[in-house]
Protein backbone atom coordinates (compact mmCIF):
# COMPACT_ATOMS: atom_id res chain seq x y z
CA UNK A 1 0.00 0.00 0.00
CA UNK A 2 1.28 3.27 -0.97
CA UNK A 3 1.11 5.98 1.76
CA UNK A 4 1.73 9.03 -1.11
CA UNK A 5 -0.55 11.53 -1.65
CA UNK A 6 -0.71 14.25 -4.74
CA UNK A 7 -4.07 16.47 -3.45
CA UNK A 8 -4.96 18.82 -0.50
CA UNK A 9 -7.80 18.24 1.68
CA UNK A 10 -9.42 22.06 1.27
CA UNK A 11 -13.00 23.50 2.26
CA UNK A 12 -13.94 19.26 2.10
CA UNK A 13 -12.65 18.42 -1.04
CA UNK A 14 -9.63 16.91 -2.27
CA UNK A 15 -7.61 19.62 -4.30
CA UNK A 16 -4.89 20.30 -6.45
CA UNK A 17 -2.29 21.73 -4.58
CA UNK A 18 -1.21 25.80 -5.80
CA UNK A 19 2.03 24.78 -6.62
CA UNK A 20 4.43 21.44 -7.33
CA UNK A 21 6.40 21.76 -3.81
CA UNK A 22 6.25 18.22 -1.81
CA UNK A 23 7.08 17.14 1.70
CA UNK A 24 9.05 13.81 1.85
CA UNK A 25 8.10 11.94 4.80
CA UNK A 26 11.33 10.09 6.07
CA UNK A 27 11.03 6.99 8.57
CA UNK A 28 13.47 7.54 11.92
CA UNK A 29 13.85 4.07 11.93
CA UNK A 30 15.22 3.51 8.27
CA UNK A 31 16.02 6.73 7.51
CA UNK A 32 14.43 5.88 4.23
CA UNK A 33 11.44 7.98 2.55
CA UNK A 34 8.16 6.28 3.39
CA UNK A 35 5.69 8.81 1.51
CA UNK A 36 5.86 11.81 -0.66
CA UNK A 37 2.58 14.60 -0.02
CA UNK A 38 1.99 18.16 -1.26
CA UNK A 39 3.50 20.50 0.99
CA UNK A 40 1.30 23.09 1.38
CA UNK A 41 2.19 26.94 0.52
CA UNK A 42 0.39 30.23 1.59
CA UNK A 43 -1.99 30.14 -1.17
CA UNK A 44 -3.33 27.27 -0.11
CA UNK A 45 -3.59 28.30 3.39
CA UNK A 46 -5.72 31.26 1.63
CA UNK A 47 -7.87 29.20 -0.32
CA UNK A 48 -8.61 27.20 3.12
CA UNK A 49 -9.10 29.90 5.10
CA UNK A 50 -11.78 31.71 2.46
CA UNK A 51 -13.39 28.26 2.50
CA UNK A 52 -13.37 28.36 6.25
CA UNK A 53 -14.61 31.81 6.14
CA UNK A 54 -16.99 31.48 3.89
CA UNK A 55 -18.90 28.24 5.84
CA UNK A 56 -18.81 30.30 9.12
CA UNK A 57 -20.29 33.29 7.53
CA UNK A 58 -22.85 31.75 5.34
CA UNK A 59 -22.69 28.28 5.59
CA UNK A 60 -25.45 26.40 7.82
CA UNK A 61 -22.23 24.54 10.52
CA UNK A 62 -22.11 27.64 13.10
CA UNK A 63 -26.44 28.23 12.53
CA UNK A 64 -27.54 24.30 13.32
CA UNK A 65 -28.39 22.89 16.34
CA UNK A 66 -26.21 21.33 18.95
CA UNK A 67 -27.47 18.16 18.56
CA UNK A 68 -27.33 18.19 15.00
CA UNK A 69 -23.42 18.87 15.24
CA UNK A 70 -23.21 16.50 17.87
CA UNK A 71 -24.93 13.56 15.16
CA UNK A 72 -22.10 14.37 12.66
CA UNK A 73 -19.55 14.24 14.97
CA UNK A 74 -21.17 10.97 16.33
CA UNK A 75 -20.71 9.62 12.94
CA UNK A 76 -17.00 10.63 12.76
CA UNK A 77 -16.78 8.31 16.06
CA UNK A 78 -17.75 5.84 14.40
CA UNK A 79 -15.94 5.60 11.62
CA UNK A 80 -12.28 6.35 13.29
CA UNK A 81 -13.08 3.51 15.67
CA UNK A 82 -13.07 1.25 12.61
CA UNK A 83 -9.74 2.19 11.85
CA UNK A 84 -7.35 2.44 15.08
CA UNK A 85 -5.25 -0.22 14.39
CA UNK A 86 -4.59 1.44 10.82
CA UNK A 87 -4.43 4.91 12.36
CA UNK A 88 -2.02 3.26 14.60
CA UNK A 89 0.83 1.85 12.45
CA UNK A 90 0.03 5.28 10.15
CA UNK A 91 1.79 7.07 12.75
CA UNK A 92 4.37 5.12 13.97
CA UNK A 93 5.61 4.95 10.56
CA UNK A 94 5.40 8.54 9.94
CA UNK A 95 7.57 9.45 13.25
CA UNK A 96 8.74 6.33 14.86
CA UNK A 97 6.41 6.11 17.87
CA UNK A 98 7.13 2.13 19.21
CA UNK A 99 3.60 0.49 18.00
CA UNK A 100 2.65 -0.60 21.25
CA UNK A 101 2.36 3.00 22.60
CA UNK A 102 0.79 3.93 19.17
CA UNK A 103 -2.12 1.16 19.82
CA UNK A 104 -2.07 1.63 23.67
CA UNK A 105 -2.54 6.04 22.90
CA UNK A 106 -1.40 7.19 19.71
CA UNK A 107 -4.90 6.13 17.94
CA UNK A 108 -7.28 5.21 20.74
CA UNK A 109 -6.95 8.32 23.38
CA UNK A 110 -7.73 10.52 20.33
CA UNK A 111 -11.29 8.48 19.86
CA UNK A 112 -11.46 8.60 23.52
CA UNK A 113 -11.91 12.59 23.18
CA UNK A 114 -14.24 12.16 21.02
CA UNK A 115 -16.65 9.79 22.60
CA UNK A 116 -15.54 12.26 25.77
CA UNK A 117 -16.61 15.50 23.71
CA UNK A 118 -19.75 13.86 23.05
CA UNK A 119 -20.58 13.67 26.38
CA UNK A 120 -19.90 16.59 26.75
CA UNK A 121 -21.34 18.94 24.14
CA UNK A 122 -24.81 16.98 25.15
CA UNK A 123 -24.60 18.15 28.89
CA UNK A 124 -23.02 21.79 27.97
CA UNK A 125 -25.22 24.85 28.58
CA UNK A 126 -25.45 26.62 25.34
CA UNK A 127 -27.75 28.83 26.16
CA UNK A 128 -29.42 29.77 29.60
CA UNK A 129 -31.31 31.98 31.55
CA UNK A 130 -30.54 33.88 34.97
CA UNK A 131 -32.42 36.30 36.77
CA UNK A 132 -30.18 39.61 36.49
CA UNK A 133 -29.78 41.96 39.29
CA UNK A 134 -32.12 45.04 37.60
CA UNK A 135 -35.44 43.34 37.31
CA UNK A 136 -35.13 42.04 33.53
CA UNK A 137 -33.65 38.09 32.97
CA UNK A 138 -30.16 37.51 31.48
CA UNK A 139 -29.76 35.13 28.62
CA UNK A 140 -26.05 33.79 28.24
CA UNK A 141 -25.09 32.41 25.11
CA UNK A 142 -22.26 30.46 23.93
CA UNK A 143 -21.58 31.20 20.15
CA UNK A 144 -18.61 29.50 18.20
CA UNK A 145 -15.58 31.95 18.18
CA UNK A 146 -15.40 31.24 14.29
CA UNK A 147 -12.37 30.14 11.83
CA UNK A 148 -9.82 28.57 13.85
CA UNK A 149 -6.77 27.71 13.40
CA UNK A 150 -5.45 23.93 14.79
CA UNK A 151 -1.84 23.55 14.86
CA UNK A 152 -0.21 20.43 16.28
CA UNK A 153 2.95 19.37 16.89
CA UNK A 154 4.65 15.86 15.58
CA UNK A 155 5.13 13.97 18.77
CA UNK A 156 1.27 12.80 19.07
CA UNK A 157 -0.11 14.32 16.11
CA UNK A 158 -3.75 12.91 16.55
CA UNK A 159 -4.08 13.50 19.85
CA UNK A 160 -3.56 17.18 19.49
CA UNK A 161 -5.52 17.67 16.53
CA UNK A 162 -8.36 16.53 18.00
CA UNK A 163 -7.96 18.04 21.05
CA UNK A 164 -8.91 21.60 18.75
CA UNK A 165 -10.66 20.23 15.64
CA UNK A 166 -13.49 18.12 17.99
CA UNK A 167 -14.19 20.95 20.14
CA UNK A 168 -14.18 23.36 17.61
CA UNK A 169 -16.44 21.53 15.36
CA UNK A 170 -19.04 21.18 18.24
CA UNK A 171 -18.81 24.18 19.17
CA UNK A 172 -20.10 25.56 15.57
CA UNK A 173 -16.68 26.70 14.45
CA UNK A 174 -14.57 25.99 10.95
CA UNK A 175 -10.71 24.91 11.12
CA UNK A 176 -7.73 25.01 9.02
CA UNK A 177 -5.36 22.25 10.64
CA UNK A 178 -2.21 22.75 9.92
CA UNK A 179 -0.48 19.31 10.58
CA UNK A 180 3.15 19.57 11.23
CA UNK A 181 5.83 18.39 8.40
CA UNK A 182 7.46 15.33 10.34
CA UNK A 183 3.59 13.91 10.21
CA UNK A 184 1.09 14.58 7.67
CA UNK A 185 -0.20 11.39 6.79
CA UNK A 186 -2.62 10.27 9.41
CA UNK A 187 -4.10 13.95 8.98
CA UNK A 188 -5.36 12.25 5.42
CA UNK A 189 -6.77 9.40 7.05
CA UNK A 190 -8.78 11.90 9.15
CA UNK A 191 -9.62 13.74 5.95
CA UNK A 192 -11.80 10.55 4.72
CA UNK A 193 -13.73 9.97 7.96
CA UNK A 194 -14.41 13.67 8.21
CA UNK A 195 -15.56 13.47 4.20
CA UNK A 196 -17.42 10.00 4.84
CA UNK A 197 -19.11 11.53 8.09
CA UNK A 198 -20.92 14.35 5.97
CA UNK A 199 -19.09 17.62 7.53
CA UNK A 200 -19.98 20.19 5.46
CA UNK A 201 -18.59 21.61 2.45
CA UNK A 202 -15.67 24.50 3.92
CA UNK A 203 -15.88 23.47 7.64
CA UNK A 204 -12.41 21.53 7.17
CA UNK A 205 -9.51 22.02 5.80
CA UNK A 206 -6.53 20.42 6.13
CA UNK A 207 -2.83 21.75 5.23
CA UNK A 208 0.44 20.50 5.87
CA UNK A 209 3.55 22.88 5.85
CA UNK A 210 6.12 23.74 7.66
CA UNK A 211 7.11 26.94 9.81
CA UNK A 212 6.61 30.11 7.48
CA UNK A 213 3.38 28.17 6.21
CA UNK A 214 2.27 27.95 9.94
CA UNK A 215 3.25 31.61 10.83
CA UNK A 216 1.16 32.95 7.18
CA UNK A 217 -2.04 30.74 8.71
CA UNK A 218 -1.30 31.86 12.49
CA UNK A 219 -1.11 35.89 11.09
CA UNK A 220 -4.15 35.36 8.67
CA UNK A 221 -7.16 38.16 8.84
CA UNK A 222 -9.67 35.81 8.70
CA UNK A 223 -8.75 33.56 11.19
CA UNK A 224 -10.27 34.43 14.87
CA UNK A 225 -8.31 31.91 17.29
CA UNK A 226 -5.68 29.90 16.74
CA UNK A 227 -5.48 26.64 18.71
CA UNK A 228 -1.95 25.44 18.93
CA UNK A 229 0.30 23.04 20.55
CA UNK A 230 4.12 22.78 20.04
CA UNK A 231 7.38 24.40 21.84
CA UNK A 232 7.20 27.27 24.48
CA UNK A 233 9.36 29.29 21.73
CA UNK A 234 7.44 29.19 18.81
CA UNK A 235 3.93 29.71 21.30
CA UNK A 236 5.72 32.72 22.60
CA UNK A 237 5.76 33.60 18.75
CA UNK A 238 1.80 32.81 18.08
CA UNK A 239 1.22 34.51 21.65
CA UNK A 240 2.78 37.77 20.15
CA UNK A 241 1.23 37.57 16.89
CA UNK A 242 -2.50 36.83 18.75
CA UNK A 243 -1.54 40.16 21.07
CA UNK A 244 -1.06 42.33 18.31
CA UNK A 245 -3.95 41.38 16.41
CA UNK A 246 -6.24 40.61 19.49
CA UNK A 247 -7.09 37.06 18.35
CA UNK A 248 -7.95 34.80 21.03
CA UNK A 249 -5.20 31.63 20.97
CA UNK A 250 -4.93 28.56 23.49
CA UNK A 251 -1.37 27.54 23.99
CA UNK A 252 -0.73 24.16 24.94
CA UNK A 253 3.52 24.37 25.50
CA UNK A 254 6.35 22.70 26.90
CA UNK A 255 7.17 20.97 29.81
CA UNK A 256 9.91 19.51 32.42
CA UNK A 257 7.82 17.78 35.16
CA UNK A 258 8.69 16.76 38.81
CA UNK A 259 8.01 13.01 40.22
CA UNK A 260 8.10 13.83 43.86
CA UNK A 261 9.07 10.63 45.36
CA UNK A 262 8.38 10.27 49.14
CA UNK A 263 10.53 8.06 51.41
CA UNK A 264 7.45 5.74 52.02
CA UNK A 265 6.53 5.21 48.63
CA UNK A 266 6.66 1.19 47.02
CA UNK A 267 9.53 0.67 45.22
CA UNK A 268 8.27 -1.50 42.90
CA UNK A 269 5.33 0.58 42.02
CA UNK A 270 6.91 3.67 41.54
CA UNK A 271 9.68 2.33 39.13
CA UNK A 272 6.92 0.42 37.04
CA UNK A 273 5.49 3.70 36.57
CA UNK A 274 8.17 5.98 35.91
CA UNK A 275 9.47 3.48 33.42
CA UNK A 276 6.70 4.51 31.44
CA UNK A 277 6.31 8.02 32.41
CA UNK A 278 9.51 9.38 32.01
CA UNK A 279 10.42 7.88 28.88
CA UNK A 280 6.14 7.54 27.19
CA UNK A 281 6.92 7.87 23.44
CA UNK A 282 10.26 7.69 23.72
CA UNK A 283 10.60 10.85 25.97
CA UNK A 284 9.27 12.34 23.30
CA UNK A 285 6.08 13.86 25.47
CA UNK A 286 5.47 17.04 26.69
CA UNK A 287 3.79 15.48 30.39
CA UNK A 288 7.24 13.11 31.00
CA UNK A 289 8.18 13.16 34.19
CA UNK A 290 12.15 13.83 33.74
CA UNK A 291 13.07 15.13 36.97
CA UNK A 292 12.57 12.69 39.58
CA UNK A 293 13.13 14.29 42.92
CA UNK A 294 14.35 11.47 45.94
CA UNK A 295 15.01 12.55 49.46
CA UNK A 296 19.09 12.54 49.67
CA UNK A 297 19.13 9.44 52.29
CA UNK A 298 17.42 6.90 49.43
CA UNK A 299 18.50 9.05 46.43
CA UNK A 300 21.40 6.85 45.55
CA UNK A 301 19.98 3.43 45.98
CA UNK A 302 16.49 4.53 43.81
CA UNK A 303 18.72 6.28 41.40
CA UNK A 304 20.26 3.33 40.61
CA UNK A 305 17.42 0.90 40.64
CA UNK A 306 15.74 3.50 38.34
CA UNK A 307 18.83 3.23 36.06
CA UNK A 308 18.37 -0.49 35.93
CA UNK A 309 14.46 -0.29 35.19
CA UNK A 310 15.56 1.90 32.01
CA UNK A 311 18.85 -0.17 30.68
CA UNK A 312 16.83 -2.64 30.48
CA UNK A 313 13.81 -1.43 28.32
CA UNK A 314 13.90 -2.23 24.78
CA UNK A 315 15.20 -0.08 21.85
CA UNK A 316 14.71 -0.89 18.55
CA UNK A 317 12.64 -0.59 15.41
CA UNK A 318 8.93 0.62 16.39
CA UNK A 319 7.39 -1.74 14.56
CA UNK A 320 8.20 -4.29 17.15
CA UNK A 321 5.43 -4.55 19.19
CA UNK A 322 8.10 -5.72 22.26
CA UNK A 323 10.36 -1.76 21.65
CA UNK A 324 9.72 0.08 24.52
CA UNK A 325 11.40 2.97 23.10
CA UNK A 326 12.06 4.07 19.15
CA UNK A 327 14.21 6.65 17.45
CA UNK A 328 13.69 10.44 17.70
CA UNK A 329 11.51 12.00 15.58
CA UNK A 330 14.58 13.66 12.96
CA UNK A 331 18.13 13.45 12.81
CA UNK A 332 18.05 17.07 14.19
CA UNK A 333 16.31 15.99 17.77
CA UNK A 334 18.52 12.76 17.72
CA UNK A 335 21.65 15.58 17.66
CA UNK A 336 19.37 17.77 19.86
CA UNK A 337 19.09 14.69 22.86
CA UNK A 338 23.20 13.82 22.07
CA UNK A 339 24.05 17.52 23.22
CA UNK A 340 22.20 17.45 25.86
CA UNK A 341 23.63 14.00 27.05
CA UNK A 342 27.15 15.51 26.60
CA UNK A 343 26.28 19.01 28.74
CA UNK A 344 25.00 16.81 31.67
CA UNK A 345 27.81 14.91 32.08
CA UNK A 346 29.85 18.30 31.42
CA UNK A 347 27.68 20.45 34.20
CA UNK A 348 28.80 17.05 36.70
CA UNK A 349 25.63 14.86 36.84
CA UNK A 350 26.61 11.39 37.43
CA UNK A 351 25.75 9.07 34.14
CA UNK A 352 23.91 6.02 35.83
CA UNK A 353 23.20 3.91 32.91
CA UNK A 354 23.38 5.20 28.59
CA UNK A 355 25.09 8.52 27.65
CA UNK A 356 26.13 9.33 23.98
CA UNK A 357 26.51 6.96 20.68
CA UNK A 358 24.09 4.69 18.95
CA UNK A 359 22.35 2.04 21.49
CA UNK A 360 23.55 -1.59 21.40
CA UNK A 361 22.56 -3.65 18.06
CA UNK A 362 21.41 -0.05 16.10
CA UNK A 363 23.16 0.65 13.01
CA UNK A 364 20.63 3.36 11.25
CA UNK A 365 18.39 5.15 12.48
CA UNK A 366 17.47 8.29 15.01
CA UNK A 367 18.15 6.68 18.10
CA UNK A 368 19.42 8.27 21.30
CA UNK A 369 20.28 5.78 24.27
CA UNK A 370 18.04 6.08 27.27
CA UNK A 371 19.81 7.66 30.01
CA UNK A 372 19.37 8.73 33.40
CA UNK A 373 21.57 10.93 35.29
CA UNK A 374 21.52 11.34 39.32
CA UNK A 375 22.98 13.75 42.08
CA UNK A 376 21.54 16.00 39.61
CA UNK A 377 21.41 19.80 40.90
CA UNK A 378 17.87 21.41 39.88
CA UNK A 379 20.02 24.60 38.45
CA UNK A 380 21.69 22.60 35.90
CA UNK A 381 20.13 22.91 32.41
CA UNK A 382 19.44 18.97 31.83
CA UNK A 383 17.27 19.93 34.84
CA UNK A 384 16.12 23.38 33.42
CA UNK A 385 15.37 22.66 29.68
CA UNK A 386 12.77 20.66 28.09
CA UNK A 387 15.24 18.09 26.51
CA UNK A 388 12.14 15.80 24.62
CA UNK A 389 14.26 12.63 24.27
CA UNK A 390 14.84 9.51 26.71
CA UNK A 391 16.69 11.69 29.55
CA UNK A 392 16.53 11.29 33.79
CA UNK A 393 17.61 13.63 35.83
CA UNK A 394 17.53 12.42 39.45
CA UNK A 395 17.81 15.25 42.23
CA UNK A 396 18.09 15.12 45.64
CA UNK A 397 16.08 16.72 48.37
CA UNK A 398 16.36 17.63 51.43
CA UNK A 399 12.43 17.27 53.18
CA UNK A 400 8.80 17.75 51.42
CA UNK A 401 8.87 21.21 51.49
CA UNK A 402 12.32 21.15 49.88
CA UNK A 403 10.48 18.80 47.19
CA UNK A 404 8.13 21.16 46.47
CA UNK A 405 10.16 24.26 45.88
CA UNK A 406 12.35 22.50 43.82
CA UNK A 407 9.78 20.82 41.64
CA UNK A 408 8.38 24.68 41.66
CA UNK A 409 11.98 25.67 40.73
CA UNK A 410 11.08 25.73 36.45
CA UNK A 411 9.82 28.36 34.19
CA UNK A 412 7.38 24.93 32.90
CA UNK A 413 4.41 23.98 35.49
CA UNK A 414 2.52 21.35 32.75
CA UNK A 415 2.49 18.24 34.91
CA UNK A 416 3.94 15.68 37.76
CA UNK A 417 3.59 13.21 40.11
CA UNK A 418 3.74 12.54 43.91
CA UNK A 419 4.60 8.66 44.87
CA UNK A 420 3.92 7.57 48.59
CA UNK A 421 1.88 4.92 50.12
CA UNK A 422 -0.28 7.91 51.81
CA UNK A 423 -2.99 9.13 49.60
CA UNK A 424 -3.82 11.99 51.49
CA UNK A 425 -0.20 12.85 51.64
CA UNK A 426 0.01 12.97 48.20
CA UNK A 427 -2.72 14.91 47.83
CA UNK A 428 -1.71 17.56 50.02
CA UNK A 429 1.50 17.75 48.16
CA UNK A 430 -0.05 17.77 45.05
CA UNK A 431 -1.41 20.62 46.00
CA UNK A 432 1.39 22.55 46.59
CA UNK A 433 2.81 21.99 43.16
CA UNK A 434 1.79 24.71 40.91
CA UNK A 435 1.87 22.72 37.43
CA UNK A 436 -1.61 22.18 35.59
CA UNK A 437 -1.79 18.66 36.14
CA UNK A 438 -0.17 16.07 38.97
CA UNK A 439 -1.27 12.41 39.95
CA UNK A 440 -0.91 10.87 43.06
CA UNK A 441 0.92 7.35 42.29
CA UNK A 442 -0.53 7.59 38.65
CA UNK A 443 -0.39 10.18 36.14
CA UNK A 444 -3.42 10.34 33.19
CA UNK A 445 -4.93 13.06 31.05
CA UNK A 446 -8.87 12.33 32.22
CA UNK A 447 -10.88 13.68 28.96
CA UNK A 448 -13.60 15.18 31.40
CA UNK A 449 -11.21 17.35 32.91
CA UNK A 450 -8.99 20.44 31.94
CA UNK A 451 -5.56 20.21 30.87
CA UNK A 452 -3.21 22.77 30.71
CA UNK A 453 -0.22 24.19 31.91
CA UNK A 454 0.73 27.02 34.48
CA UNK A 455 3.80 29.52 33.50
CA UNK A 456 5.63 28.73 30.28
CA UNK A 457 3.68 25.64 29.83
CA UNK A 458 1.26 27.42 28.04
CA UNK A 459 -2.24 29.70 28.39
CA UNK A 460 -5.86 27.96 28.50
CA UNK A 461 -7.01 24.13 28.98
CA UNK A 462 -8.28 21.73 26.96
CA UNK A 463 -10.68 18.85 27.50
CA UNK A 464 -13.12 18.65 29.80
CA UNK A 465 -16.35 21.36 29.36
CA UNK A 466 -13.82 24.28 29.96
CA UNK A 467 -11.98 23.25 26.85
CA UNK A 468 -15.01 23.08 24.93
CA UNK A 469 -15.61 26.62 26.29
CA UNK A 470 -12.50 27.75 24.37
CA UNK A 471 -14.33 27.43 21.35
CA UNK A 472 -16.86 30.14 22.02
CA UNK A 473 -17.96 33.24 22.88
CA UNK A 474 -19.81 34.43 25.43
CA UNK A 475 -23.09 37.10 24.89
CA UNK A 476 -25.20 38.19 27.64
CA UNK A 477 -29.00 39.31 26.20
CA UNK A 478 -30.92 41.62 28.31
CA UNK A 479 -34.49 40.55 28.10
CA UNK A 480 -37.03 43.43 28.82
CA UNK A 481 -39.47 43.16 31.30
CA UNK A 482 -43.10 42.25 29.75
CA UNK A 483 -45.19 45.22 29.16
CA UNK A 484 -47.69 46.01 32.25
Amino acid sequence: MTLDRDALFIGGTWTKPATDAVLEVVSPHSEEVVARVPEGSAADIDAAVAAARRAFDEGPWPRLAPHERIDVVQALSGLYAARLGEMAEVITTEMGSPISFSNLAQAPAPWMQIEAFLGIAREFPWESTRPGVLGADVMVRHEPIGVIAAIPPWNVPQFTVLSKLIPALLAGCTVVVKPAPESPLDCYLLAEMLQEAGVPEGVVSIVAGGREVGEHLVSHPGVDKVAFTGSTAAGRRIGAICGEQLKRCSLELGGKSAAIVLDDADLTTTLEGLKFLGVMNSGQACVAQTRVLVSRDRHDAFAASLADAIAGMKVGDPMDPATEIGPMVARRQQERVEKYIALGQEEGAQLLTGGQGMPEGLDRGWYVRPTVFAAVDNRMRIAQEEIFGPVLSVIPYDDVADAVRIANDSEYGLAGTVWTADAEAGADVARQVRTGTIGVNTYTMDFAAPFGGYKASGVGREFGPEGLAQYTELKSVYLSSPPM
